[in-house]
């Protein structure tokens, strides 16, 4: 996202790069993903939605943190380490 148009106040908007016409404005919906055989939703997402063409584009923050919390690697090499550190205790 670029060619920010309103410099200096709390909400931000961007041109579109899809239509070149429409703003994209904040806006939090529903984020719909497969993992595997399940479809995922998370309600109340970070996204910017065009206003003429309705494009959307997700949060790049909140993609990759939806990314750790659904990679099934996540969290195994700290338990790993953890239960090695407790048999080195024995």
């Amino acid at each position: 996202m670029h060619d920010e148009l309103s410099e200096g106040t709390s909400k931000r908007y961007y041109l579109c790069s899809e239509c070149q016409t429409g703003v994209l404005r904040q806006q939090r919906l529903t984020y719909f993903t497969w993992l595997n055989q399940e479809l995922i939703t998370v309600p109340n997402f970070p996204s910017w939605v065009c206003d003429v063409c309705g494009r959307r584009v997700y949060d790049a923050r909140a993609i990759n943190w939806l990314n750790a919390i659904l990679n099934p690697e996540t969290g195994k090499h700290a338990a790993l380490q953890n239960h090695k550190e407790s048999d080195s205790d024995n």
